[in-house]
């Protein structure tokens, strides 16, 4: 009887320490969720519509890229640099700046 008290209290505990491990999976999604939601919502107040959809575009094709210019934007929006919406003219210009500086690689075939 003893041995079923034990394996018992060792079956509690291991529940018990799943629901937390659980909680706390469910703690940090909803925290990036949270981050997410309020990225976006600086998108709104930083870009222009049709620029918006050309970063929701990109963040499909290359995420880390759409990553950096909105990393970029915010940071420009919080020192105060940007003083209107950016229209998607000036997002392409930023995004071209972005990656002209990235080398080319070429296949030369003999």
């Amino acid at each position: 009887m003893a041995e079923d008290d034990k394996e018992l209290e060792e079956i509690k505990k291991r529940k018990l320490m799943e629901l937390m491990a659980q909680q706390e999976q469910g703690s940090e999604d909803q925290q990036r969720a949270q981050e997410e939601l309020m990225r976006q919502n600086l998108m709104r107040q930083i870009l222009e519509p049709e620029a918006r959809e050309r970063l929701a575009r990109l963040k499909l094709a290359r995420p880390d890229l759409a990553q950096a210019v909105e990393n970029q934007l915010i940071l420009l929006a919080q020192s105060g640099r940007i003083y209107k919406k950016v229209s998607d003219a000036e997002l392409k210009e930023i995004l071209r700046r972005l990656t002209s500086s990235r080398r080319e690689i070429k296949i030369v075939r003999r």
